[in-house]
């Protein structure tokens, strides 16, 4: 396994995974009677930081429905949170408005790269623009000093 699973960290987890699925109104326990799932609601609430508890009651009492969505949503914020730990593998985000990013995907694909090497050529290039741009103005400058200067007259 790539991933280490650490017990209390993902119980955690489990625990906040839990607690926004019942604040969003879905059923998170297995009881049909509203006032036993209430009652096991609110026992999961008090015990958001014992984990061994916190593993107690999903074994107890999670619905059977939320099993496997439980265990995805905890192998990708696993996942997330491995991948975190390295520069390369944290993951970036930048909010492109959809006309910019049509652009930008066009672009890639002339290209044929990746969005992220798309920007990053993109960057490079105007970089190397400006440089060029700054060195024929300075030979203009120069060459204005050169013609009016006081040496030829």
């Amino acid at each position: 396994m790539k991933y280490q699973q650490l017990e209390n960290l993902e119980a955690g987890w489990k625990w906040t995974y839990l607690v926004k699925k019942w604040k969003e109104g879905e059923a998170i326990t297995s009881f049909i009677d509203q006032s036993e799932a209430n009652a096991a609601v609110k026992i999961l609430l008090d015990i958001e930081h014992e984990p061994t508890k916190v593993i107690e009651w999903i074994d107890n009492n999670m619905s059977r429905d939320l099993e496997n969505k439980l265990k995805q949503a905890i192998r990708a914020k696993r996942k997330r949170h491995f991948n975190s730990e390295q520069m390369h593998t944290r993951k970036k985000s930048i909010d492109l408005d959809y006309r910019v990013w049509e652009k930008l995907a066009e672009k890639s694909q002339e290209l044929g790269s990746t969005l992220s090497d798309t920007i990053e050529y993109l960057i490079s290039e105007s970089s190397r623009t400006e440089q060029a741009s700054q060195k024929v103005s300075d030979l203009k400058n120069d060459l204005n000093q050169l013609l009016n200067s006081d040496s030829f007259e």
